[in-house]
């Protein structure tokens, strides 16, 4: 089965106030290392998966330079990375290519650079269309630069274009959020990621809400029962105009779907470059494990300073629960006999139990073999996500 290539590009202009990312703004002095030892790993990434017992297909269908900012790169960096990818994996010739970029980055060379290499779908971090909410968090673009970039990119033949959006920003009213859901479907992006603030510690948003302080407009942030409302209008508001929702956070109109990112909801191999990358792999013929997980130190210092991956066994159990952490994120649910014919009804068994009882607590539905969350389970998704998930397992399960 085709790979999914994921690089992650750590750095930012700025570091976002409510960011939990492995990602940091850095001198441009440390670009060149980065990029010279992020080659390196994909010329040995044979190498690398042989060891780890893993089985690498040559062959990749979809790339993702992710981060971070990869439009901070400079070109020639950018392009020196898509010629290690091609030199080292058969990409197909209708591969999905896609790149992050911040509004305010795009210069002639970056596109020039962007179009020569075959990048056909770019993500942008908007998060609001509103001035004052992408200022409170750090953010350098305004709403007329988001405008005039996606123009710019559509004038160059990138129509493909991702939309990030985020629930709960500080000052953000149900009339400003619907001024940014209006903005977001006027550009005709076909593509649209909506997420709810993320409240924890990993960030300095975050800590500051947890100690009830006031820095970074903490006090001006809405209270979880309205964010959770804003993200019930955005579904309802982007399913209304044909940007359906396939996936927890992700809207398409049809044939636009992420196909990389679908990779990691649907179990399918993926190898992850540089800083807090990801990767599943199938594990070599004859061992008992179904697949190995692996994931790069997630600090700059300890990728540069070449400490060990950590790296997560995926046994028959382990596989099974991941077919409904990760399958139950998508609309279209998961197959009962499906999981059945690749795993034995006998290890279904307990997650029948589990099935039944979210029923009953209307976090699920059931229709034939399909089991999918319903609203109410979206929105308490990772409390029906750990049912299905031994609290052994949780921790190694991550995906890039």
């Amino acid at each position: 089965m085709p790979l999914g290539l994921y690089v992650s590009v750590p750095f930012c202009r700025t570091k976002c106030s409510y960011c939990n990312f492995a990602s940091d703004v850095f001198s441009k002095a440390a670009y060149e290392n980065y990029v010279a030892r992020v080659l390196e790993d994909i010329s040995n990434a044979r190498q690398i998966a042989a060891e780890l017992g893993c089985v690498l297909d040559p062959a990749a269908d979809s790339i993702y330079l992710g981060g971070g900012t990869p439009s901070l790169l400079e070109s020639a960096q950018l392009v020196r990375i898509f010629d290690a990818l091609k030199h080292q994996f058969a990409i197909a010739a209708d591969a999905e290519i896609t790149v992050e970029c911040a509004p305010g980055t795009f210069t002639p060379s970056l596109i020039e650079a962007l179009l020569r290499n075959g990048v056909n779908r770019i993500s942008l971090g908007v998060q609001s269309f509103v001035d004052e909410e992408v200022r409170s968090v750090g953010r350098l673009h305004k709403r007329a630069t988001v405008l005039e970039e996606i123009a710019r990119l559509r004038a160059n033949g990138l129509r493909n274009i991702n939309i990030d959006l985020i629930a709960g920003l500080p000052h953000q009213t149900a009339e400003s959020w619907a001024f940014s859901l209006a903005e977001t479907i006027a550009t005709g992006a076909p593509h649209v990621s909506v997420y709810m603030l993320e409240v924890d510690e990993d960030s300095r948003l975050g800590r500051e809400l947890i100690a009830g302080g006031t820095r970074y407009h903490a006090h001006f942030v809405p209270d979880e029962d309205v964010t959770a409302d804003f993200y019930l209008q955005a579904c309802e508001t982007l399913n209304a105009t044909g940007i359906a929702q396939y996936e927890i956070s992700n809207f398409a109109r049809p044939g636009y779907e992420s196909r990389h990112n679908m990779k990691y909801w649907t179990r399918q191999p993926y190898l992850g470059f540089g800083v807090d990358a990801h990767s599943m792999l199938p594990a070599r013929a004859g061992d008992r494990l179904q697949a190995v997980r692996f994931s790069i130190p997630d600090s700059l210092e300890a990728y540069m300073n070449r400490k060990p991956v950590e790296v997560t066994p995926v046994s028959e159990v382990s596989a099974i629960e991941e077919s409904f952490f990760l399958g139950l994120r998508l609309n279209r649910g998961v197959d009962l006999d499906s999981v059945s014919s690749q795993f034995g009804e006998e290890r279904l068994a307990a997650s029948r139990a589990t099935i039944q009882e979210c029923i009953r607590e209307g976090l699920l539905e059931q229709e034939g073999a399909i089991v999918r969350l319903t609203p109410r389970g979206r929105l308490l998704s990772n409390e029906v996500f750990a049912r299905f998930l031994g609290e052994k397992q949780t921790a190694g399960t991550g995906c890039a």
